[in-house]
């Protein structure tokens, strides 16, 4: 018999154990044998292929082709891009070096070094560009702090795109398009509502002119980077000598941007929208969008016409790759807690009396509400549902974060805000040295994004050190 205890924290009062027994219990994810890396189960995988097609179709529609690159990068292509290397030297795991190598080769924690060697021997005219090459592939960077499966791990799971274009505009411009199909992604797939906008200075990537991004903000009051996409401007074509003839037969430098999403997002998705009894997966996510229970009785004579039944309807509602489960060695409660552990977002019950009324009994995974629907009406209910669902939850985590926005325009009113766990809007000069002192003096609480919207100042002061404010932008603690 399996796990029968299902989750046994709430989710309020005590949501990094809650987190990890979801996590295990529905089956997404295990520990590995090795310290700070993760089991990706098949329910995990399915969440994460689902992500990965819905993120393809858009890519491919701009252009972009898939493509892989070598998981070893040697050490001197990292030195020739210092900032770069100078970011992610503390995360890099290096091998052994082998007695016929002249240098040290690290495990990939990004690709740029090694994809951009090939793209100056790829390039040479105007016509090669744009040039839009993504990978799918897995990542190891080698986390000193606590890691929690999904959200902080040393191998995970990613995309990253890098592409390379004859003018500063497109660029920016493609830079900018991604970080929408990221939005996408987040609210369309995962019904996740997310923060849009730009990094500031001291959260912009290692190498790159700006990055954007897209922010979430969970229930327990801490922001986490979901995605992002960078402009990294012609720094890394001009380390790695990446030019090509313009139009006019003029050696030129382009430009670059880069971008990517990871398995973080499934943290994102277990916080956002579990509950007390397990996972919540959005239909439009969901690999099986519909769990069919019979209700058995003592005569076997009228099982087997419930079990046909059911059958029948399985195959009715094959689209959505039903469950159909039969097994005579589970109670009814355990089936249904079940499934309710797992996150399937529709429940379908039926027994002998829902038969002679010629009906099913559908069941809410989001809310819990029981509706009953005739058979004739079946196939247009499971898709309204499913569509409700989908729109109720991401409304529902919508509401939560925006409870948790507030502005503040003086350094008392933002500690408070810090300690109410609020996601805070306030003036900033863009100083770095500034935004730092409030890291150190707070603690923990960074920048999260200049916010495309709402961002101008007129005459406000940064909130920490009274200068000028350059923009408002939104503060907090981070996962």
């Amino acid at each position: 018999m399996k796990d029968t205890k299902g989750i046994t924290v709430k989710k309020e009062e005590d949501m990094p154990e809650w987190y990890g027994q979801v996590v295990l219990k529905s089956e997404l994810a295990d520990y590995a044998p090795l310290r700070g890396f993760m089991v990706i189960r098949p329910r995990g995988y399915a969440l994460w292929e689902s992500i990965r097609d819905f993120f393809d179709k858009l890519i491919k529609s701009n252009g972009v082709k898939n493509a892989y690159f070598p998981l070893l990068i040697p050490k001197s292509f990292f030195d020739k891009e210092a900032e770069h290397a100078e970011g992610f030297e503390p995360e890099v795991a290096w091998i052994e070096q082998e007695a016929d190598s002249e240098e040290r080769y690290a495990i990939r924690p990004t690709s740029e070094t090694i994809m951009y060697d090939s793209y100056s021997r790829w390039i040479r005219s105007w016509r090669d560009l744009p040039l839009k090459i993504n990978q799918w592939c897995n990542i190891v960077r080698w986390e000193v702090k606590d890691t929690k499966i999904f959200l902080r791990t040393r191998e995970f799971l990613w995309q990253e795109g890098h592409c390379v274009y004859a003018t500063e505009k497109e660029c920016d411009q493609d830079a900018r398009v991604i970080l929408e199909y990221y939005r996408k992604v987040a609210e369309e797939l995962l019904a996740v509502p997310v923060l849009t906008g730009k990094k500031t200075k001291a959260e912009t990537f290692a190498g790159a002119v700006r990055s954007y991004a897209i922010e979430g903000f969970m229930p327990d009051g801490k922001a986490l980077q979901m995605g992002t996409s960078h402009m990294l401007g012609q720094n890394f074509a001009k380390a790695f000598d990446i030019n090509f003839l313009d139009e006019n037969e003029k050696v030129s430098t382009p430009w670059q941007n880069s971008w990517g999403i990871s398995t973080r997002l499934l943290g994102a998705l277990v916080l956002t929208h579990g509950d007390d009894k397990g996972m919540v997966i959005p239909p439009s996510m969901a690999e099986e969008k519909v769990a069919i229970v019979p209700i058995f009785v003592k005569d076997d004579s009228v099982n087997e016409k419930t079990i046909a039944k059911a059958k029948e309807i399985a195959s009715e509602l094959k689209k959505y790759n039903p469950i159909l489960d039969d097994r005579t060695e589970y109670s009814m409660g355990w089936k249904y807690n079940q499934y309710e552990l797992l996150g399937v977002p529709l429940r379908m019950e039926i027994g002998p009396r829902d038969i002679e009324n010629e009906n099913v009994v559908l069941v809410r995974r989001d809310t819990g509400e029981k509706i009953v629907v005739k058979w004739l009406d079946l196939q247009d209910e499971v898709r309204r549902l499913l569509d409700v669902i989908q729109t109720n939850l991401f409304a529902k985590a919508k509401q939560v974060m925006e409870s948790k926005k507030t502005y503040v325009s003086t350094w008392e009113d933002f500690l408070v805000a810090d300690k109410e766990k609020k996601l805070i809007l306030t003036p900033h000069c863009g100083i770095e040295e500034c935004e730092l002192s409030i890291k150190d003096e707070t603690q923990g609480v960074t920048s999260r994004c200049i916010p495309f919207s709402d961002s101008k100042v007129t005459d406000e002061v940064c909130v920490k050190c009274g200068k000028k404010a350059a923009y408002k932008a939104y503060f907090s603690r981070q996962y």
